[in-house]
């Protein structure tokens, strides 16, 4: 991406926290009355400052990892596998309340203006949420002026409702209007300030985006990223400051039926086209913003899935190559807790700070570590940046954890704890299948694609069987090879080819085809029986990549080459979608032919481990079932655990 579309695209959820970080941290400082809301621009120079340096501890991350590092990598990396995981909660945490509430807030823009659909709020953030579910399972993807357009506007109309008041605030020499009589609901302390630092400090949302989207940048990628993350949080720090200085110069306080930058926009340009532009403006680059967390959620969910934290099903793409399942999961929870929360954005804030700051703490004490262990140009300097960010960032967490924790802040908590549990038990799991399925030195060898039969008078006791001539040929050449060889050329005479009018067993023609995800004791045993029928078999695998290929083909040809074995390349993570095409382009092929789809499984004791499997066998089945002469089976392979 070029930087003119790259800062909009990605800089959409921090510039969008605009919309909210003022005022939950106004939400707060409320409370104390008068002598409260004296604490704003103090407080939001703090939050300014926090800004600026976790903003300049980015710009390390950018250039440790110029190819991404979101905290799940960092953390794991240089902290250890559990870091990560509390990394990866805390980021989770993040894009489901990213949803949530730029959802709730893009509801409050709109009843605002219109507050006659202030009673269907819930239903129509929840109708919204579903079709961002919808546009992102067809695979729109944020690209070019189309999604820049909206935080362009967004900018525009902050900087002209900043400059508009600033203009009419230099008219009374920049005298604060009094804010109007609030009820004192608790004294002004060290916690108040606190917890409203606290909630302020959510307006830093989404900064961490761009140092995962590295690689989508024109090169010299990391250059460009730095440049584009600079540029944002100078935007951010303008836009934030300038919010907060109308706020206190115009004397606005947070009010439940009217959201501070509508109040700020109905001062400065009335009920006009301007104020219309501001809140449509505010609803269109929330919006943009919870649609971003539909392409960072999946993408560390599917990271999980790789290291064998999550469920495999997650590493799968759909047909519109988009993680479905991720996509699925992430509407589901937001739906939830919007529902759940009633769309008030203010009872969101308190889950939302603490995932946050727990994913920056971890990020950048990540990066304390790694500057520390390579030691290369500029390190110490570098360190620094982090180090303070990550103390800073710390501070926020705790903060927030201490002060918002009856407010919710404790659901974020437990969310962490059971996500820890959950991703621990679910490696545990894989862990031990993993080993059960482990080939062992003294595994027997499977002999060639086709068998005499066991009681061969010419086969003594004890010995192996040999494979007829031909079985071999062609083995790891593909498809004609292992069908030639085991079957011949002959096609179908007298056998009712390309129908399903074989009457007699001796009129059926098969082929065996096994798709092998690795070579592992469950495809050894669906090998093995494969090859105990008496009939042609054809070993099939689907690579992700070119290199998964020839790592493959080496550990065949390791193992023995002992069945015909056909590659099938699928580079969009797909593996499904090629086993059917390929199964029916053989079946196109060869229509006389009855083709056996066998297909290893893992059987375990428990139904939630189940969920933890790909059923791979009813997916063809379903697939496959329009085809005359397509049989799918399983051979399970039982482990406990």
């Amino acid at each position: 991406m070029r930087k003119l579309v790259a800062l909009p695209v990605l800089s959409a959820d921090a510039l969008s926290s605009v919309a909210y970080g003022p005022e939950a941290m106004l939400a707060v400082l409320v409370l104390g009355g008068a002598a409260g809301l004296a604490y704003s621009v103090p407080v939001a120079l703090a939050i300014v400052l926090l800004m600026l340096a976790v903003g300049l501890s980015y710009r390390q991350t950018i250039r440790a990892y110029p190819h991404g590092g979101g905290s799940y990598i960092v953390a794991t990396d240089n902290l250890g596998r559990l870091p990560g995981l509390v990394a990866a909660a805390g980021l989770m945490t993040d894009y489901i309340l990213t949803v949530a509430v730029s959802v709730s807030s893009g509801m409050a823009a709109v009843t605002s203006a219109l507050p006659g659909l202030a009673d269907e709020a819930v239903s129509i953030g929840v109708l919204v949420i579903a079709l961002l579910l919808a546009g992102n399972l067809r695979g729109v993807r944020q690209a070019g002026a189309l999604f820049s357009a909206p935080t362009y506007a967004f900018v525009i109309a902050i900087a002209a409702l900043v400059a508009a008041g600033l203009y009419d605030a230099a008219g009374r020499d920049f005298e604060p209007v009094p804010p109007p009589p609030t009820h004192l609901a608790e004294g002004v302390g060290l916690l108040l300030v606190m917890r409203a630092f606290a909630s302020g400090s959510t307006a830093m949302t989404g900064i961490e985006a761009i140092s995962n989207a590295v690689p989508a940048f024109q090169p010299v990628a990391w250059r460009n990223a730095r440049t584009t993350l600079s540029w944002m949080i100078g935007l951010l720090i303008a836009l934030f400051a300038g919010t907060v200085a109308l706020v206190h110069l115009q004397g606005v306080v947070p009010r439940s039926e009217e959201t501070v930058l509508s109040q700020l926009a109905r001062l400065s340009f009335g009920s006009g086209f301007m104020y219309v532009f501001v809140q449509a403006a505010t609803a269109l680059v929330l919006l943009l913003a919870a649609n971003t967390a539909y392409n960072d959620f999946p993408r560390v969910l599917f990271l999980l899935a790789r290291d064998r934290h999550a469920p495999k099903i997650f590493t799968r793409l759909g047909d519109r190559l988009a993680f479905s399942n991720g996509i699925i999961l992430l509407s589901v929870a937001a739906a939830l807790v919007y529902v759940a929360f009633e769309g008030r954005t203010a009872a969101l804030i308190p889950l939302y700070a603490v995932g946050v700051f727990l994913a920056f703490t971890l990020s950048q004490s990540g990066m304390v570590v790694h500057w520390w262990r390579r030691r290369d140009r500029h390190w110490r300097k570098s360190l620094c940046f982090n180090a303070t960010g990550a103390l800073l960032s710390a501070i926020v967490f705790i903060t927030a954890g201490i002060t918002k924790f009856q407010e919710g802040a404790w659901v974020a908590i437990l969310t962490v704890a059971v996500f820890l549990l959950v991703t621990t038990r679910i490696r545990r799991h894989y862990d031990r299948v993993a080993a059960a399925l482990r080939l062992h030195p003294r595994l027997i060898e499977i002999p060639g694609g086709t068998l005499a039969p066991p009681c061969a008078p010419s086969t003594p006791p004890g010995r192996p069987l040999e494979a007829p001539s031909g079985a071999k040929a062609g083995a790891g050449n593909g498809v004609e090879g292992g069908i030639e060889g085991g079957i011949g050329a002959e096609t179908g005479a007298g056998n009712g080819a390309g129908t399903e009018a074989e009457e007699t067993p001796e009129e059926i023609r098969h082929l065996s085809v096994v798709p092998v995800d690795a070579l592992q004791l469950a495809s050894m045993r669906a090998l093995a029986y494969a090859a105990s029928l008496q009939q042609p078999v054809l070993a099939l695998h689907v690579a992700l990549s070119d290199e998964d290929a020839e790592r493959f083909r080496a550990a065949w040809l390791l193992w023995g080459d002992h069945l015909p074995l056909r590659i099938v390349v699928s580079p969009y993570r797909a593996v499904v979608a090629p086993l059917i095409s390929y199964i029916e382009s053989l079946h196109h092929q060869r229509p006389d032919l009855t083709i056996t789809v066998i297909i290893p499984e893992i059987v375990v004791r428990h139904w939630w481990h189940r969920l933890l499997h790909s059923p791979l066998a009813g997916r063809l089945k379903r697939a496959l079932r329009h085809l005359p002469k397509i049989v799918v089976t399983t051979v399970p392979f039982h482990v406990v655990d």
